[in-house]
């Protein structure tokens, strides 16, 4: 669980474009994340593998 403070610093308006930070929309994670889902490595594999991500389902071969 990322902390609370610096969620909230990250959703403030960035006094300049560069200092926008990317964070997981379900826990805050900063670090592993996809742009394309919005959230971070974990909570994609947690969701995916419950079938809660639309158009993803787990491979296996």
């Amino acid at each position: 669980m990322a902390k609370k403070s610096l969620i909230v610093k990250a959703n403030r308006e960035p006094k300049f474009s560069s200092r926008h930070v990317n964070r997981c929309r379900v826990c805050g994670r900063p670090r592993g994340y996809m742009r394309q889902f919005d959230m971070c490595r974990i909570c994609f594999r947690k969701l995916a593998s419950e079938g809660q991500i639309p158009g993803v389902t787990k491979s296996s071969w």
